[in-house]
């Protein structure tokens, strides 16, 4: 038998903690984003929305990911990254539990904003506390990150274990397990918040900031990318379920929440050989063509492919910018890079949900937006292929 090193169980140790970090992602994105979309065919229909209130509703999630990107950096330094990341989350929670409240369009609005400040907040910090852990394995950065941004999968899996039930009964219900579930998340993470290290490294004194051009072509991909992956995951539920394939929704959605969980194990042997941003292309060409699909076709092998495809490799482009910030920026700055990132990410989230609601209601129909989104994925691929390997500094 094969003796086990120290540094095994060290190994499992942190994959243990990304796991119970991942949760942050699954409130985040998983029930207080992309669980919208299983809700939207029942309060669109319930309260009559056009889509492009129903796009509203996603483009003000993501202004508020856009505020709390703006204000996590300062809330970091002056509260710590553990503690930025439990109070996100609660928050978040508790927005959620309130859209189960109201039915009128502006308080729904609100709570949405309220609810991506949350998800920016916990997304930012647990990105920077990610970012931390992988100092102890280097070499395993693109599993364990993966890992982390996986999360958001867990909760799709959840929402589609869930909220398919209640929602024969009205969206209300749907909107009260999610913040439930939400909560629940909080002390399942909080074992990795206590042993995480939660400060990076300080910058020399008297340095002045670090600059962030040798991520330019980086950053110009990752909104598109914000444009294109948004109008996707807001209204896939709605134009299938238009094209009559309603049957298949709740397996399309866990298939593309399974795939979500496992893109690490995919896509980390990739990004650890590629330089630059060759594996980001890679993987921005694939949710191009998972986007496409659907509009080639509704049989259910299209609809699973689609759902593979697109589940597999949305958040290998996320978890991708923590890898991109740690090797070509110094530890101090990883924090700042990582907000530069979700910004601009967020600003591509607010205009793609409006985009395809506009296109939708003036054209008749999501067919128009959703192929916008994918030409607006393949611009991100081309922008992403720009972005050279002379500025890495970090393996």
């Amino acid at each position: 038998m094969r003796p086990v090193t120290r540094a095994e169980p060290s190994l499992r140790g942190a994959l243990l903690d990304m796991l119970r970090l991942s949760l942050g992602g699954a409130v985040a994105l998983g029930f207080a984003r992309f669980a919208y979309a299983l809700l939207l065919p029942t309060m669109r229909e319930d309260l009559g929305w056009s889509f492009t209130l129903s796009g509203a509703m996603n483009a003000a999630n993501a202004l508020g990911y856009l505020l709390g990107a703006l204000i996590a950096a300062p809330l970091i330094r002056r509260a710590g990254l553990g503690r930025v990341f439990a109070g996100a989350m609660f928050l978040t929670a508790l927005t959620l539990l309130a859209c189960a409240a109201t039915g009128l369009s502006a308080p729904l609005l609100t709570l949405r904003f309220l609810s991506g400040v949350g998800g920016a907040l916990v997304f930012v910090s647990g990105g920077g506390l990610a970012a931390l852990a992988t100092r102890a394995h280097p070499e395993r950065s693109p599993l364990l990150l993966g890992v982390f941004y996986g999360g958001a999968g867990i909760g799709m899996l959840l929402s589609a274990a869930l909220l398919p039930p209640l929602l024969t009964h009205g969206w209300r219900g749907a909107w009260l397990a999610l913040g439930l579930a939400a909560l629940a998340c909080i002390p399942l993470s909080a074992p990795a918040l206590r042993r995480l290290p939660t400060q990076a490294a300080s910058g020399p004194a008297r340095t002045p900031a670090v600059s962030l051009r040798p991520l330019a072509w980086t950053l110009a991909a990752y909104t598109c990318f914000g444009v294109g992956y948004i109008a996707y995951m807001t209204f896939i539920v709605a134009f299938l379920k238009g094209a009559g394939a309603q049957a298949w929704i709740t397996p399309f959605w866990a298939l593309l929440g399974l795939s979500v969980v496992l893109h690490p194990f995919v896509w980390a042997p990739v990004t650890a050989r590629l330089r630059g941003a060759r594996a980001m292309t890679a993987q921005l060409l694939t949710l191009a063509a998972g986007a496409a699909l659907p509009l080639l076709g509704t049989s259910p092998p299209v609809l699973l492919l689609s759902g593979a495809l697109f589940g597999g490799s949305f958040l290998a482009v996320v978890a991708f910018t923590t890898l991109i910030t740690r090797r070509t920026l110094p530890e101090h700055a990883w924090a700042r890079g990582i907000a530069a990132f979700t910004v601009l990410f967020a600003a591509g989230q607010v205009a793609g949900p409006l985009l395809t609601g506009l296109l939708a209601d003036r054209a008749g129909g999501l067919r128009l937006g959703l192929g916008v989104s994918a030409v607006v994925l393949l611009l991100g691929a081309v922008l992403a292929w720009g972005q050279g390997r002379g500025s890495e500094r970090n393996p």
